[in-house]
């Protein structure tokens, strides 16, 4: 009998609890990037947005299930590239979540004496689900003439604008005053 200290948190144990420490870490990650940048309030929800999207790029990104404290340096120009303006993220993302669902032609999990679902996988499809379900108010840089911001930032037009696309380049920033 393993002692309590030594079981597995990834589910693959008799029964046990499955923690999504895959998740919870990129989540880790993300938010000390963002506290880092000190780019806004952490209790805001452009935090969250920012948080979340570049929690979904580090858990996504890391396709070895290798990411380890001293990997995150090395990582942090793949997360830029990612998370870059001109890149298709939101495609990028779903294209992820669909490859890590599991295969419907498997054997359940449940059937093979495991958790029915990937925790890890959970909380990033919430994520995602948060990130593009969620609209926030943000300024409409496409309404000012030449493309800059107004006088105050409370100031000129506003736009209800999906989460995602707030948070992707803040996390984008935060990453770049890293």
């Amino acid at each position: 009998m393993p002692h309590r200290g030594q079981e597995s948190t990834d589910g693959t144990g008799d029964g046990e609890l499955a923690v999504p420490m895959a998740w919870l870490y990129a989540e880790y990650i993300a938010d000390e990037l963002l506290r880092s940048g000190d780019l806004m309030p952490t209790t805001s929800f452009e935090f969250r947005a920012g948080r979340d999207a570049l929690a979904l790029t580090v858990f996504l990104s890391d396709t070895e299930g290798e990411l380890s404290g001293i990997r995150v340096i090395t990582q942090l120009e793949t997360w830029l590239s990612l998370t870059a303006y001109d890149q298709p993220w939101r495609e990028w993302v779903q294209e992820r979540l669909a490859d890590l669902a599991p295969d419907a032609t498997a054997v359940p999990a449940a059937a093979a004496g495991r958790a029915t679902a990937d925790p890890d996988l959970e909380l990033a499809r919430s994520a995602w689900r948060w990130l593009r379900e969620t609209e926030l108010l943000a300024p409409d840089l496409n309404a000012v003439p030449g493309g800059g911001a107004g006088a105050g930032e409370d100031e000129g037009p506003k736009v209800w604008t999906p989460a995602w696309q707030l948070g992707l380049p803040l996390g984008h920033l935060a990453i770049h005053l890293f």
